[in-house]
């Protein structure tokens, strides 16, 4: 009798090594599947042809781009002579817009396209359920799908930045100051922010549409409305709430006007974005909201530091991770929640 009590004293201890091995082996498990996925998802984007047209469209655009900053290099020069370098990021000429107008508005298109099909693709192929059948987590599909477009659009977005800088160097002779160098990887990094909100919304999609040209065509619609609409529609609210039609009603109704029409098109991550970027190139924007005569009465012209700037800007990168984890959060629980099968 003995024996068997000391047995069973035994046996939760015997049985122990065992399960936290076999939780060991869980987590191995979880992060084998994901990186593997993550591999498979970012070998796919980088042999693809898809990639290499929008890597060719993108570097055909930063090319113009960096070629009408050259040219009007001087005349930005002549106005303002500080921070050359980064005028090469912000001066346009020659009516080719600079290269930080063109990411603001060709990043959406990389990111949709990376992530348009990522899902109703691989299930009209059928190709979806054999891959669930593996035996890896489920949410590691999600997840590397994700991970893997966000590291296309973080070597596409550096590549592109580094190379219009050494471009720039090389051409005009310019040694960048360490600020400007910290002020152009700022805007490298809300790049990449941005480009990853169009990538999970364009998942999202894609989970929500069982066709990929229905997916496709639902995100190119956001895009243009957010680029083009957006401001239309923010104005025609903020003149229905205050008006301003009348020399009485501007008097009275134009601060609360501009506040609510720079509210509204805050929504847009595309505004959201250039203010952000434009703040941090510009170090001579002292604030992002209104600004009125009493508060400009004994101030100081000058520039800003980076870390001012950063300040300023900070609750735009707070906003566009936010808009990120939503778009990005909906595609999960969408995925997670639906049922695989043909």
């Amino acid at each position: 009798m003995t024996a068997a009590v000391l047995k069973k004293e035994k046996q939760p201890s015997e049985k122990q090594p065992s399960a936290v091995k076999k939780e060991h082996g869980s987590h191995a498990g979880r992060h084998t599947g994901l990186m593997a996925l993550y591999h498979k998802e970012l070998a796919d984007h980088l042999r693809s042809k898809r990639f290499l047209i929008i890597l060719l469209l993108i570097l055909g655009t930063s090319i113009a781009s960096l070629y009408g900053a050259l040219n009007g290099l001087a005349d930005a020069i002549s106005s303002d002579s500080n921070f050359v370098f980064l005028k090469i990021y912000t001066t346009s000429g020659n009516s080719i817009p600079s290269f930080m107008s063109i990411i603001a508005l060709m990043g959406p298109f990389v990111g949709l396209t990376l992530g348009f099909d990522a899902i109703n693709s691989e299930r009209n192929n059928g190709t979806l359920n054999r891959l669930v059948a593996q035996p890896i987590y489920r949410d590691s599909i999600i997840i590397g799908k994700f991970l893997a477009g966000n590291a296309v659009i973080m070597i596409m977005v550096f590549t592109m930045g580094i190379f219009v800088g050494a471009v720039g160097v090389l051409s005009t002779g310019l040694i960048p100051q360490t600020e400007e160098v910290l002020r152009v990887l700022a805007f490298l990094i809300f790049t990449v922010v941005y480009m990853d909100f169009w990538l999970g919304l364009s998942i999202l999609f894609s989970v929500v549409c069982r066709h990929s040209a229905t997916s496709a065509m639902a995100v190119i619609a956001l895009w243009i409305f957010f680029t083009i609409f957006m401001s239309m529609v923010a104005n025609i609210i903020a003149n229905a709430v205050y008006p301003i039609t009348t020399q009485y009603e501007a008097a009275l109704n134009t601060m609360n006007n501009y506040t609510l029409n720079l509210g509204l098109n805050r929504i847009s991550p595309y505004y959201l974005y250039s203010e952000a970027v434009s703040t941090i190139m510009n170090p001579t924007v002292r604030s992002v909201n209104v600004v009125t005569m009493q508060q400009l009465e004994g101030a100081i012209s000058g520039y800003l530091s980076f870390g001012q700037s950063m300040l300023l800007v900070w609750p735009h990168l707070t906003g566009l991770v936010a808009l990120m984890m939503v778009a990005f959060g909906g595609s999960y629980i969408g995925f997670m929640r639906q049922e695989i099968r043909n």
